[in-house]
């Protein structure tokens, strides 16, 4: 229920964007993004800054073209993006959040418990996409007639 320290507590109007990080939620997530690769330049841009770029695309769904100018370029954003998902930084974000959101919630860290339905077993018994071959499946012809119709009766 909204209390008025409950809406003070998530109150996001002190932010450049809803989406911004609060200085609570960058201390939660800045453990898990690499430093810098050693030997290279410095580091430029504001790390922070780059999630708030991402956290922006992800709750408005804009497109890269439509990032505001006041975040870094998108291609910045963009390589960032690729980069963390390839070397899984996203993954551990998203993982670290997942703790916290459990233990606020009053729960143990990790599930205890699972649900498999029995569709999910089908699909798991088969192998999923990996055993798949499409591109050596032929392609499949219809048995009808030809897609071609006339309503003129043929005498």
């Amino acid at each position: 229920m909204w209390t008025q320290e409950n809406r003070c507590h998530y109150d996001r109007g002190h932010l450049r964007y809803p989406s911004d990080l609060t200085d609570e939620e960058w201390a939660a997530v800045a453990p898990e993004i690499p430093p810098a690769k050693p030997g290279g330049n410095k580091r430029t841009v504001d790390i922070r800054n780059v999630l708030n770029g991402l956290m922006y695309l992800l709750s408005t769904g804009c497109q890269w073209d439509a990032i505001p100018k006041d975040l870094p370029p998108k291609s910045t954003v963009r390589d960032y993006f690729d980069r963390w998902s390839d070397d899984r930084t996203l993954e551990r974000i998203h993982h670290t959040l997942y703790m916290k959101c459990r233990e606020l919630a009053g729960r143990e860290v990790s599930p205890t418990a699972a649900v498999i339905d029995s569709q999910s077993v089908k699909s798991a018994e088969k192998g999923g996409y990996a055993l798949i071959r499409t591109g050596m499946t032929p392609g499949k012809r219809s048995k009808g007639r030809s897609g071609i119709s006339s309503s003129i009766p043929r005498g």
